[in-house]
């Protein structure tokens, strides 16, 4: 088993975090855009979806 040494693990962050390459701001803006605008596109499908199936089951079982 490997001793924990604090400071090995402090050097190796930094390290490692030299070599992230971290997107812009454009492409976050993008990125955040895209993955809003399928939030509301899948939610708009469920919701028919529900809608539909839930007259469907209603005209079906006669309530």
């Amino acid at each position: 088993m490997t001793a924990l040494n604090p400071a090995k693990f402090v050097r190796e962050v930094r390290q490692e975090m030299k070599r992230v390459t971290w997107p812009s701001r454009k492409e976050t803006m993008i990125s955040t855009i895209t993955v809003l605008v399928v939030v509301v596109l899948a939610s708009t499908f469920f919701l028919l979806v529900d809608v539909i199936a839930g007259s469907l089951i209603s005209r079906i079982i006669g309530i």
